[in-house]
C-alpha cells in the first residue's frame, strides 16, 4: 500500500498530472490515474519480491549461512558442526528461495494479468458509455434542430459546445461533455461536481461564446433556434414593426396556450426602452450601430419551444451587395420578413397628388422601395445561405393607417399580394414567389399596435409573419394567426411546402 501513498505528506504526488492550463478540471480516474496505480502496483510488488529475494535471503539470510553462522543472530555455543550444517543447508536455502521467489512473480504476474484485464473492462465500459452519452446528445440536437450560433454583432459564429461557468469559482469549462475527463460529470479545479449533458441539467449553467465570450442566453443549447432577420430600408418602419410583433406575442400569450418569455436580462431591457421610447413620444429612433445584436425570445407552445432571434439592422446595410454579404447572420435565417414601406416606391409616389402627396411625405417613406430592398437581398442571400429555396418570407406592408386615408391608392383587402400586384409591384410579388420556399403577405399598422392606446387586434394581426415562420420550424402555432380576420388572411397565390423536419 506504500506504493500507492504519496510520496511526501502534503507534496504534489508526481503520478497524479497537474491541471494544465486549458480545461480545468480533474482527468477522470479511468481515463489515465487508473493505469497509473496500476502500473505503480504491479512494479512495486514485483520491486518487493526481487528486494525479499535478493537484499534478504540471498544477501542476508544465504550469506550468513554460507559463512557457518546463524541466518539472523550469532548465537553462543556454535562449534564446527553446527558450522558445518549450516554451510550445508545454504545451497539448499539459497536455491528454495530463488524458486519461492518465481513461484511468488509468476502468481503475481496472474494477478496483475487479472487486474490490467479488469482495468481494461472499466475503461471499455467507460469510454462505451462517453460514445453513447455524447451520441444520445447529438441525436436528440439532429430530431429537435438545436444549431448553436453566437447572436452578437461581429460574431454571429456557430458552435458545437458553449462554455460553461462552474457556480462555485465561476472558471470556464470549455470541454463540459462526456469524455477524459468525466462521462457523467468532470470534477472543477475547485472541487465543484458539473454534469456534462443537458439531459442532467447542464443547461443551468451559465454559458458563453466559445469565441466572443460573450454571456449566452439560458435556452441556448437546449432549445431550436429560429433566426428571422428584418429587412427593409431606412424608414420603412422595422424597429417599430419589430416592437410591434413582440407586443403581438405578448397579447397572444395573455389569450392562448402561448407562452413568450424573454430570452436574458438584457433582452428585457432593450424592450422596455423601447417600450418607454413609444409611449412617450409614439415612434422608434433609428436604428443605430453596425450590425444588430438578436432581440432573443423564448416562445412556447404545448411541451415545445424556439429561441427566436429577431435582427433589425440598419437599413443602410443594404444599399449594395457588399454590404449585404458584411450581414452574416443572414447565413444562418430560417424565414425572412419583408418590410415593405410602398410609399418609397417611385412610381407609386408619382401617383399621388395634393393632400395625398402630403400624408406620404408626412410618413417619411423609406430611402429605398421594397422592390429594390429584395432585388438587393435575395442574390446575397442565396449564396450566404445556401437554401433560399426552402426558407419562407414574410413580407409586411407597414403604415397601414396611412395607406388607408390615401385615396389615389386601392384600399389594402384581405390579398395583400393582390393589393401589391394592383398598385404595380406585381414583380415583387412573382419574384417572392419564384425565389423563396414560402411566401405570405400582411398589411400592418405599426403605430396602432404600439404606445398608448395601442389596438389588441392589430397587435396580434402584427404578430402573425412571427407565428407563421414560428409554424414552418415545427411549433403548432399556424392556427393562431388564422383566428385574427383582416388583412392578414392569406389568399389563393400563398404557396408552402412541407416542413422536411417533420416537427
Amino acid at each position: 500500500m506504500n506504493a500507492l501513498a504519496p510520496r511526501q505528506s502534503g507534496a504534489q504526488d508526481p503520478r497524479i498530472p497537474r491541471i494544465g492550463p486549458g480545461e480545468p478540471s480533474h482527468h477522470a480516474y479511468w481515463s489515465r490515474q487508473m493505469w497509473v496505480d496500476a502500473r505503480s502496483a504491479a512494479r512495486a510488488a514485483l520491486d518487493v519480491v526481487w528486494t525479499r529475494l535478493t537484499a534478504e535471503w540471498l544477501r542476508k539470510t544465504a550469506a550468513r549461512l554460507f559463512q557457518g553462522r546463524w541466518p539472523v543472530v550469532d548465537l553462543p555455543g556454535e562449534n564446527w558442526f553446527i558450522r558445518t550444517v549450516l554451510r550445508a543447508v545454504a545451497p539448499g536455502t539459497a536455491v528454495g528461495a530463488a524458486l519461492g521467489a518465481g513461484l511468488t512473480a509468476l502468481l503475481m504476474s496472474v494477478a496483475l494479468a487479472v487486474l490490467a484485464l479488469l482495468c481494461g473492462v472499466v475503461w471499455l465500459l467507460a469510454m462505451a458509455a462517453v460514445l453513447v452519452l455524447r451520441g444520445a446528445e447529438r441525436l436528440w440536437a439532429l430530431v429537435r434542430g438545436i444549431r448553436m450560433k453566437c447572436p452578437y454583432p461581429g460574431c454571429y459564429r456557430p458552435f458545437p459546445l458553449a462554455v460553461h461557468r462552474c457556480p462555485n469559482c465561476d472558471v470556464p469549462h470549455g470541454a463540459l461533455r462526456p469524455g477524459r475527463y468525466g462521462a457523467l460529470w468532470h470534477v472543477c479545479v475547485c472541487g465543484q461536481r458539473l454534469v456534462t449533458t443537458s439531459f442532467a441539467g447542464r443547461g443551468r449553467l451559465a454559458t458563453r461564446c466559445p469565441h466572443c465570450d460573450q454571456r449566452l442566453p439560458e435556452a441556448v443549447g437546449s432549445t431550436r433556434v429560429v433566426h428571422v432577420p428584418l429587412v427593409g430600408g431606412t424608414s420603412s418602419g422595422k424597429t417599430m414593426l419589430m416592437a410591434a410583433m413582440v407586443e403581438g406575442l405578448q397579447s397572444w400569450s395573455r389569450r392562448s396556450p402561448l407562452s413568450v418569455e424573454y430570452a436574458s436580462a438584457a433582452d428585457r431591457q432593450d424592450a422596455g426602452t423601447l417600450h418607454q421610447q413609444l409611449q412617450q413620444v409614439g415612434w422608434a429612433h433609428k436604428t443605430q450601430g453596425g450590425q444588430p445584436r438578436a432581440f432573443m425570445l423564448v416562445v412556447r407552445h404545448g411541451r415545445r419551444r424556439r429561441l427566436l432571434y429577431l435582427y433589425d439592422p440598419m437599413g443602410e446595410s443594404l444599399r449594395d451587395a457588399g454590404s449585404v454579404r458584411e450581414q452574416h447572420y443572414l447565413a444562418h435565417a430560417d424565414g425572412v420578413i419583408l418590410v415593405a414601406d410602398v410609399l418609397a416606391e417611385p412610381h407609386v409616389r408619382r401617383g399621388l397628388r395634393g393632400a395625398d402627396a402630403e400624408r406620404a411625405d408626412a410618413a417619411r417613406p423609406a430611402d429605398q422601395g421594397p422592390t429594390d430592398t429584395y432585388q438587393r437581398l435575395t442574390g446575397e442571400l442565396a449564396a450566404l445561405t445556401g437554401r433560399r429555396g426552402r426558407m419562407p418570407v414574410a413580407t409586411v406592408v407597414t403604415k397601414r393607417d396611412v395607406l388607408d386615408q390615401i385615396a389615389s391608392l386601392p384600399v389594402p383587402g384581405a390579398r395583400i399580394d393582390g393589393w401589391l400586384s394592383d398598385i404595380g409591384l406585381g414583380a415583387l410579388v412573382r419574384g417572392l414567389g419564384h425565389d423563396f420556399g414560402a411566401a405570405r403577405y400582411w398589411a400592418v399598422s405599426a403605430h396602432a399596435a404600439t404606445g398608448a392606446g395601442a389596438l389588441d387586434s392589430e397587435q396580434r394581426r402584427a404578430a402573425e409573419p412571427v407565428l407563421w415562420v414560428l409554424a414552418r420550424s415545427g411549433l403548432r402555432v399556424g392556427a393562431l394567426a388564422a383566428e385574427t380576420p383582416g388583412p392578414g388572411v392569406p389568399g389563393p397565390r400563398d404557396k408552402a411546402v412541407p416542413d422536411p423536419s417533420g416537427r
